[in-house]
């Protein structure tokens, strides 16, 4: 990359920028952290670590109304998507292959973009943050469209690859969200929704994997989780749709019926084998006696919610 040259208006800009961004700060409380032992820096990181919650609290409202347009979002057959580059773009996409085995459903529900693609994952792929075209190429790809809601993520709030993405989403008219951790970021003008925890200058100055970044992927487990529990996706607090797709699984779903049922276990991967290890349906006949088949009708009448098909049946 050739050396700035700050007769560069763009370049300015961005250094005036980063002067002015809470997560580009140096934090008081460890200017000596080089002088530490590793308890001593340690101690010092987890003294840190504590104020993430606490922002992130204040920002349950906004979160919500995310949420809400998600759980819209997937009863119209649209789509949960991240973009984000470097650490933002590989928790979007964390957070989304995850959601398959937890919750059963087709890994192009919940979809994470990363700037300069997959090979981004692993190593960082100069300057492809900087293109705001990229992030549309990249939307127009998945065939991104207005029933899907599009959640930009960047710690720093100026991402161009990020806004190029959230300008394109909402010209189509799909709900947008920005997940940052600046205040009045440039990314929260580009849309609907802001999430923004202030969780202050990082232990090493600029270094947003480590506070910004838990941050992040604090809200986007919620999101996710949150969404998938409006949707039908638990039963008191277990998870019921969960995909038996390995041996650690297998044992789990039999477990969750176990709970769930209060049978043992034994009996709880009997009747996982009767349903083809379904396991909210399993929860249903177990505690209905409904057939199988018959129990299959009554969840989609319900919507997938159990407790509510549970109580269909029992009245």
């Amino acid at each position: 990359m050739a050396p700035l040259e700050f007769t560069n208006t763009s370049d300015l800009s961005l250094l005036n920028q980063l002067n002015n961004m809470i997560s580009e700060g140096r934090n008081p409380d460890t200017m000596d952290i080089d002088l530490m032992d590793s308890k001593q820096i340690l101690t010092q990181i987890n003294n840190e670590d504590r104020k993430v919650p606490l922002a992130i609290e204040k920002c349950i409202e906004p979160i919500s109304e995310a949420v809400d347009a998600v759980v819209e979002a997937f009863k119209l057959g649209g789509r949960l998507v991240y973009i984000g580059a470097g650490t933002s773009g590989r928790l979007g996409i964390l957070d989304a292959v995850e959601c398959p085995p937890t919750f059963s459903i087709p890994s192009e529900q919940v979809v994470g973009l990363i700037a300069g693609g997959n090979k981004a994952i692993l190593k960082a792929v100069e300057g492809a943050e900087d293109d705001p075209v990229m992030g549309v190429d990249d939307l127009k790809n998945i065939q991104f469209t207005a029933k899907d809601v599009l959640v930009g993520i960047a710690a720093s709030g100026r991402t161009p690859y990020v806004i190029g993405a959230l300008d394109y989403a909402k010209g189509l008219g799909a709900k947008t969200v920005s997940l940052s951790c600046n205040p009045g970021s440039e990314i929260a003008k580009h849309a609907d929704i802001s999430i923004c925890p202030i969780v202050g200058p990082e232990v090493l100055t600029g270094s947003t994997r480590m506070k910004s970044g838990t941050a992040q992927k604090l809200v986007l487990n919620m999101i996710t989780t949150a969404s998938m529990i409006r949707s039908g996706k638990s039963y008191e607090n277990l998870m019921v749709d969960v995909s038996a797709s390995n041996k650690k699984l297998y044992m789990r779903a039999i477990r969750i019926v176990m709970q769930a049922t209060q049978v043992d276990a034994y009996t709880a991967e009997q009747a996982l084998k009767k349903t083809n290890f379904m396991v909210k349906l399993t929860i249903l006949h177990i505690l209905t006696g409904v057939d199988p088949h018959k129990g299959r009708e009554i969840l989609v009448q319900n919507e997938g919610f159990l407790r509510r098909s549970v109580a269909s049946l029992n009245t």
